[in-house]
């Protein structure tokens, strides 16, 4: 990963590492980065329901604001959730605190009940923060990211009709009903073209697609169930010069899979050796990650240790966005955090 000589601002820090150009050293932002581990979100969010939340412009901006300042982020990413968009197809999901379903999808005929509607009609107030957010950035330089659940995790959700650890009725349709379920993801994958161009259109600079139990399949049933889906999503959303974010969670063994999906960047969790990775990505992609989120409750002079290993372990990557492996636990210390960002910082005095 070749250095630029002067120091550049967050924006363009991004911009370039996601592209693959030189930079000073590599950007630094953490996924679940606002949430309950901050006292001053649980301040911000009591007495009120994440989903009003999502649905509050003003405390999502404020939420989405406070890793900046509070922990030293270097990117701000829109604060909501992967179901959003779905609530505007006429669905009944409840939070416990994970989505769930009374009525899951089973049939063609549920499918076709479900609105096809715009997003920027439905969940107007994504795209009200983003704006907000974009105003509140600019003079800072900070760059906006937004993002998407990936269509086959929300119908992982969708069909089970909650969180699960096998989603076992969901993959039992792909062998018993694949028409189904290919009517399902053909929805979906609709929705979420529409909704990251709304999120484009409304501000954000990155947006990044979160696929959480696509790691459930092996390569054989991702490249014909996922990787078509992930490739139609990369072509289709109209991003110009807004780079495209692909996260696998435990999805290791599908690297070489992710990669022909056509995003700017594939996002891999802790269990992937991100030299390998890098070495894999060549040109064609950056890297995002990789820390294990449990390892933010180390000393601060450990955190220092494993982000200057995992700087070197993706240096051979065209660009490098460093991260976490997943998002911050309710039970991240404040300290760990603000250890991580101030490592990645370092990184460019080296």
């Amino acid at each position: 990963m070749s250095q630029a000589k002067n120091e550049l601002d967050p924006t363009e820090r991004m911009l370039r590492a996601c592209r693959g150009e030189s930079v000073d050293r590599p950007p630094v932002w953490l996924m679940r980065q606002a949430g309950r581990y901050l006292p001053e979100y649980r301040q911000i969010r009591e007495g009120t329901s994440f989903l009003e939340m999502c649905s509050d412009v003003d405390r999502a901006v404020a939420v989405s604001l406070q890793p900046i300042d509070l922990v030293g982020s270097e990117a701000v990413i829109l604060f909501s959730d992967i179901f959003v968009p779905v609530l505007g197809m006429g669905l009944e999901v409840e939070f416990a605190p994970g989505p769930t379903l009374a009525d899951p999808i089973r049939t063609h005929a549920q499918i076709e009940a479900m609105r096809q509607t715009d997003p920027r009609d439905e969940v107007p107030y994504v795209f009200e923060i983003l704006r907000r957010l974009r105003g509140e950035l600019a003079d800072r330089r900070i760059p906006l990211l937004g993002f998407a659940g990936a269509p086959f995790t929300l119908a992982a959700y969708l069909v089970e009709g909650s969180g699960s650890r096998d989603f076992a009725t969901l993959k039992t349709m792909m062998v018993r009903e694949p028409d189904v379920l290919r009517s399902l993801l053909a929805r979906l994958t609709k929705l979420t073209v529409a909704y990251l161009e709304a999120q484009i259109e409304a501000g954000a600079q990155v947006v990044q697609l979160f696929d959480t139990w696509a790691g459930l399949l092996d390569a054989e049933s991702y490249r014909e169930w996922v990787l078509p889906v992930h490739r139609e999503i990369a072509r289709s959303t109209r991003r110009e010069d807004v780079p495209l974010i692909l996260y696998l969670n435990n999805g290791s063994h599908l690297l070489e899979l992710q990669l022909e999906a056509g995003a700017d960047v594939i996002s891999v969790d802790w269990r992937v050796d991100l030299e390998r990775a890098a070495s894999l990505a060549g040109r064609e992609a950056s890297v995002q990650g990789n820390l294990d989120p449990c390892l933010l409750a180390a000393s601060r002079e450990e955190i220092f240790s494993r982000v200057a290993r995992i700087a070197e372990q993706a240096s051979g990557a065209r660009g490098h966005i460093l991260n976490l492996g997943h998002g911050c636990l309710p039970s991240t210390p404040v300290e760990g955090v603000r250890a991580f960002t101030d490592a990645a910082r370092a990184l460019g005095r080296g």
